[in-house]
């Protein structure tokens, strides 16, 4: 069900869409204050600075600092830290630069773009607004799916630490199908699914950054208690050596795939506008700029340790989920993968909501007299005195279904590392360095071939390069997975 809750018998205006003037406000019962609009007329907003930091780093810390000791193994001690660094720095700067693009002309007090498509609509005209759009909900659809993956396989090994604690790490019955468990995450997402929008995430929100944070500490700490045992593997400066059984070619290609795992790690412009939208002003963009200086100076921390640790104590041999396949101390990697598992519950709401509110203001101006797309049914909930839920029947079905498909594709393609790459190398390029220094150049005027255009533009074409390479090596590798075993997960 879609649901909002009202207090004391006054009902609100019904939910915010992202798109302005395409779906009419309905109003339901006595009404909403003026007092409790915006200057946009929509119903005022709340987030603050740590809201949205909570946002990001919920969408942020996620799949991607799993394989980040992976990463590092590939490109080794000097080129992986530095990477990190690079990757991070390139992201803060652009995404301070999609900040000012949430209003239009004034950053402060110009009119709103109220998702990123629109932005670029706004500043780089409708067939880039058209193109945006593609890329950002194929992406949005991409990480559901890889969303899904993950909190798999941290399900499967949750049940083989009980199993390998029940009947002993040798025994071969804990193996066990992904497919029950990606039912079950699947059906937890449907349900989910059904919160209005994304200013109702806030405490879904909040309680997976918290998630990602143990997580990521456990992660640190397994590391740590590896190197303190002295039971490392080998590690060298530059990764994975090539030998007889890791060609020059493999050499190659692991190292594309791994910046395609960065580039990834440090994606989350694609909600960017859309978590801006739901602070409070004026001054937005401001805001936003602390938030993503807290979010990104907070998760490279994170990933620092995750990865340069992860790589000290694992060595050429890190897994691709660091966490995948540890079981000594059992309890700790246990509370790690139900960690895992809440906060990729809530990453996967986050992500969607702006894709859902896109797709349903779309129908209800395609189809404004259908009572199925349009009209909200109101329903007592029992045991709360003069509060009401409204369930909208095309919401049920659409979301529904959105979900059934995700759930589905993800059965298809269980290769953790390969469709991590493949997002970042995607997505990263167009979503966080592109659109962000165009829009900034339409938006300051910049002349083309000055000292700042040609710097811009060179910035954009180094990551460009950098996503060609990562798409390539993580094709090749979805490729190879395929040919072996196209029903195993890899781990």
């Amino acid at each position: 069900m879609t649901i909002t809750t009202t207090n004391n018998g006054n009902d609100v205006v019904a939910l915010r869409v992202q798109q302005q003037n395409l779906e009419p406000k309905r109003s339901i019962g006595n009404g909403t204050g003026i007092e409790d609009l915006d200057d946009d007329g929509k119903p005022r907003r709340t987030g603050s600075t740590l809201t949205a930091s909570a946002h990001i780093i919920t969408v942020v810390i996620g799949s991607g600092v799993l394989s980040l000791p992976w990463c590092i193994a590939q490109l080794g001690w000097v080129v992986g830290p530095i990477a990190l660094a690079i990757f991070a720095y390139i992201t803060f700067y652009t995404s301070s630069l999609l900040a000012d693009c949430y209003r239009y002309p004034d950053p402060s007090s110009g009119k709103r773009n109220y998702n990123y498509s629109e932005a670029v609509g706004t500043f780089l005209g409708q067939k880039m607004k058209m193109a945006c759009g593609i890329i950002q909900y194929v992406n949005l659809f991409g990480y559901s799916v890889a969303y899904t993956i993950t909190a798999v396989v941290s399900m499967v090994a949750i049940f083989k630490a009980s199993c390998f604690n029940k009947r002993g790490s040798a025994d071969t019955s804990c193996t066990i199908s992904n497919l029950p468990f990606m039912i079950g995450f699947g059906i937890c997402e449907v349900i989910l699914s059904q919160i209005p929008n994304i200013n109702e995430l806030t405490l879904l929100s909040t309680i997976a950054t918290l998630m990602s944070f143990t997580y990521s500490s456990i992660g640190v700490l397994l590391s740590i208690n590896k190197i303190a045992k002295g039971n490392t593997g080998k590690t060298t400066l530059t990764g994975v050596e090539i030998g007889p059984e890791f060609s020059a070619a493999d050499k190659i290609w692991s190292t594309f795939s791994a910046i395609g795992d960065i580039e990834l790690a440090f994606s989350f412009s694609l909600v960017l506008i859309e978590i801006q939208d739901t602070m409070k002003g004026p001054a937005e963009n401001k805001k936003m700029k602390v938030a993503n200086l807290i979010s990104v100076t907070t998760t490279t921390m994170f990933y620092a340790l995750c990865g340069c640790l992860g790589y000290a104590a694992y060595g050429n041999d890190a897994p691709g989920n660091m966490i995948s396949g540890v079981y000594d101390p059992m309890w700790l990697v246990v509370l790690a993968n139900v960690c895992i598992v809440v906060h990729l519950v809530g990453a996967y709401q986050v992500f969607n909501q702006p894709l859902y509110a896109t797709i349903e203001s779309w129908s209800s101006k395609k189809w404004e007299n259908s009572k199925f797309v349009n009209h909200d049914y109101s329903v007592s909930i029992p045991g709360f005195k003069n509060k009401k839920c409204h369930i909208n029947m095309f919401k049920i079905v659409w979301r529904s279904c959105y979900v059934i498909v995700v759930t589905l594709l993800a059965m298809a393609l269980p290769f953790f590392n390969d469709i991590l790459a493949f997002l970042g190398a995607t997505g990263y390029w167009p979503l966080t360095i592109y659109f962000p220094i165009a829009m900034y150049i339409s938006r300051k005027k910049i002349k083309k071939y000055s000292l700042k255009w040609i710097a811009l533009q060179s910035l954009s074409g180094f990551c460009l390069v950098c996503s060609i390479a990562a798409a390539c090596g993580s094709v090749r590798g979805i490729s190879k997975s395929l040919a072996s075993n196209p029903f195993k997960a890899k781990n």
